[in-house]
């Protein structure tokens, strides 16, 4: 690490830190957060040369306390028209994405398409953010290591610049702290940065959130990343052979659609993915047997994390492969019969509200059926009675779940995020990330180049080519009040 200055125009920026230890776009990246200026319009002069975004650091001679010269025109602020109105559809793309009040791009530090397409998922989650406001620095648990504390603090702060700007955004801060707290994602080859696995990053930063904001003493927030992201699972493992039965629950953050020669929809991978063998120690027969696992989801998040597992270890190439095999996934996802029983019972009651609320926007009326069901509903919530499994029935907020005035889950999720994988190998390609917004539109956050999208568009990254794939998909929950 070095310490130079910089002079552009009539101004003078001191004390920039140079790491030396990457490459020189990530020092553009700096400069531009201090300028403005964007990277490609950068000239900076070092050695009677022009400094290149490749350049190796230890070959320029760039010393400690240098001063550097830098030429470039900065981003110009958009301007409202002086003269008649101006639709949106009328503007440049870039000015489309700006007037329909996105967050902002993230410029890629060297392969690191995979965080940034991650983040801007993650991002989109209003309810994360407001947990993350509300994790300050002197509320760090005793339990919260350092290193997590520091990628909570990083990551709300990157949201907050995200949500502040309407330039690209250099994430350097929250990639130092991130490479920190998990090394995997600073490994180099031939000094560059290696690229990762979205899916990978995905789970090292909820792991981490849910660690932080889990143990943070405001009560309002209450296992947060569990309450937004988990899904509990109930599962059924018996043994043919031994005839051997046991039940086993778990709590994940995503659902894993496994790809094979039967599957063509995202429904059918889900299903597959509930079912699997494994091998383990038979107490009667005193030997290893292989058994069955089948699982049902016993409770479910506001935001459903799916992935499509595409990528698996081809041993004759000793590298990691990709199935390019086409799988549709659709704008409304409906798990119930994914569901358990008494899950399903659950859901039952906020289901024939649903489909009420929807009937009266085509002009049709409430039955009596549903509309009893809603007010024994809550008779049954506030007298604490069963709901016929043996366990009281149990709302968002009691769930510890973010509720609206006391709102219940239907099992019915809309499609708000999709992060795409372009190329043929993991550990290659390029990595996207597909947002809706509030206002109901589609962005494609193509690192620092987000990019107004058709929502019918969307649904055509399921695969079969070389073009960008569904690896991750985020739904969110279609919630009724009770």
């Amino acid at each position: 690490m070095i310490t130079v200055s910089v002079k552009w125009q009539k101004e003078l920026f001191k004390d920039v830190e140079i790491d030396t230890t990457q490459p020189p776009y990530v020092f553009k990246c700096q400069l531009y957060d201090l300028t403005g200026v964007p990277p490609e319009r950068q000239k900076i002069m070092v050695k009677g040369g022009l400094l290149k975004d490749d350049a190796d650091w230890s070959t320029l001679g760039v010393k400690e306390g240098q001063k550097l010269m830098m030429m470039g025109t900065a981003d110009e602020i958009i301007k409202a028209p002086e003269k008649g109105p101006v639709f949106v559809e009328d503007l440049p793309e870039e000015e489309q994405v700006v007037a329909m009040g996105h967050s902002a791009g993230l410029f890629n530090l060297g392969n690191t398409c995979y965080m940034n397409s991650t983040v801007q998922c993650l991002h989109s989650v209003p309810e994360l953010k407001s947990a993350l406001v509300k994790y300050s620095h002197s509320g760090r648990s005793n339990d919260v290591d350092q290193s997590s504390h520091m990628l909570t603090i990083a990551t709300r702060d990157l949201f907050n610049e995200l949500d502040k700007s309407v330039k690209p955004v250099a994430p350097m801060q929250f990639w130092m702290v991130l490479r920190k707290k998990y090394p995997q994602f600073g490994q180099l080859h031939n000094g560059i940065f290696m690229q990762q696995d979205a899916e990978e990053c995905w789970t090292q930063i909820l792991y981490t959130l849910s660690q932080s904001l889990k143990s943070t003493d405001s009560s309002e927030i209450p296992h947060t990343v569990k309450a937004l992201f988990g899904i509990e699972l109930v599962s059924r493992v018996y043994c043919q052979e031994s005839g051997e039965e046991s039940s086993e629950t778990e709590s994940v953050y995503s659902l894993k659609c496994h790809i094979s020669h039967e599957v063509n929809h995202l429904h059918e991978g889900l299903k597959h993915g509930l079912k699997s063998e494994l091998e383990k120690a038979s107490p009667s027969l005193r030997r290893s047997a292989i058994y069955l696992k089948e699982s049902r989801i016993n409770g479910l998040p506001r935001y459903l994390t799916i992935q499509f597992v595409r990528f698996f270890w081809k041993r004759e190439s000793n590298q990691k492969a990709k199935i390019l095999r086409k799988v549709d996934y659709p704008l409304e996802l409906d798990v119930y019969d994914l569901c358990s029983d008494d899950l399903r019972k659950k859901l039952e009651a906020p289901r024939k509200v649903l489909r009420d609320e929807e009937g009266k926007k085509l002009g049709l009326k409430a039955s009596k059926d549903a509309a009893g069901s809603k007010g024994d509903v809550k008779m049954s919530d506030a007298e604490g009675s069963s709901n016929g499994s043996g366990e009281p029935s149990m709302t968002a907020s009691q769930e510890g779940r973010p509720s609206d005035s006391e709102t219940h889950l239907t099992g019915i999720y809309d499609l708000v995020a999709v992060l795409t994988h372009k190329g043929r190998s993991a550990d290659s390609g390029h990595y996207v990330a597909w947002v809706k917004q509030e206002s109901g539109k589609w962005i494609e956050y193509d690192d620092d180049n987000p990019i107004a999208q058709r929502e019918e568009d969307i649904t055509k990254l399921s695969g079969g080519g070389d073009w960008h794939m569904a690896y991750i998909c985020m739904y969110k929950a279609r919630v009724v009040p009770m």
